[in-house]
């Protein structure tokens, strides 16, 4: 399969942010950095110079992480569960998978997509099916799947209450965990009930809404309630380092700045290749 530049450059993007080792064992061995690698959709995917200020939370994860670990994000706009496996993405991005790294999964927004044959997938049937080949492919490299639901869009009720939009897939995906023993970073429910918080007017900053002459990209503005500006990229990654702590899939050490806060201009967006 031939790809695209805006492939190319998302595999370069995903190559890790940082190569220093971590300290030296309690034993004085040292060990060797561990790779956070991200396989999801547009709300995490790297972005680039012509979407700016749109930003996936993908690209602010390593301001929370220790410097043991760095993260290649492979998250790429309009993928599903079942079109990353298809166009052979999952497949590219194994060979980088090391011995107790972490394979963060995150899908849902396009798999609702059920009119296109592509991408859709059924809840408890294909995505489910889906979902077992990268726990599968994760253990077969003695790596650590992490399932995470859907971050929630951002749609409130005419009295103020943030709803639910991804239907039965944050269910189905809880199950999984569950019969799979797999870890599970309920991104769903903890960013709604972050939107909750913030309410309406408040959530606005944190999705890509824009006024007219804003931003040169988006010359007559933007109400974006999917995909975010770099304050909600911030924040949800925030809540997903939180949630691996939780989790007890990293520890204390492993984090910084959960409770700091990070600058929005530390985001910034490469040219595309």
């Amino acid at each position: 399969m031939s790809l695209t530049r805006r492939q190319t450059a998302a595999a370069l993007a995903a190559l890790p942010l940082a190569l220093a080792a971590t300290p030296a064992a309690a034993h004085g061995a040292p060990r060797r950095t561990r790779t956070v690698h991200i396989a999801g959709d547009s709300t995490a995917a790297q972005k680039y110079a012509d979407a700016a200020p749109e930003t996936g939370w993908g690209m602010a994860l390593p301001f929370f992480l220790g410097p043991g670990l760095t993260v290649a994000n492979h998250a790429l706009n309009g993928r599903s569960s079942k079109s990353f496996i298809d166009e052979g993405q999952l497949a590219a991005l194994l060979p980088g998978v090391r011995p107790g790294d972490l394979l963060l999964i995150q899908f849902g927004h396009n798999d609702e997509k059920t009119e296109d044959p592509a991408r859709g997938t059924d809840p408890y049937t294909t995505y489910q099916d889906c979902l077992r080949q990268y726990i599968a492919a994760a253990r077969a490299r003695r790596a650590r799947p992490v399932l995470l639901t859907p971050v929630e869009r951002r749609r409130f009720a005419a009295d103020g209450t943030a709803g639910p939009t991804h239907g039965d897939y944050p269910a189905a995906m809880r199950a999984l965990a569950a019969e799979e023993r797999v870890p599970l970073l309920d991104m769903q429910a903890r960013t709604l009930a972050r939107w909750q918080e913030l309410g309406p007017d408040g959530t606005e900053a944190y999705f890509n809404w824009l006024e007219p002459g804003e931003s040169p990209n988006y010359p007559d503005g933007r109400q974006d309630n999917t995909h975010f500006r770099p304050a909600g990229a911030i924040e949800v990654a925030r809540m997903t380092a939180r949630a691996l702590l939780d989790a007890r899939v990293l520890a204390p050490y492993d984090l910084r700045r959960l409770g700091a806060r990070v600058p929005e201009a530390w985001i910034s967006w490469p040219q595309a290749a």
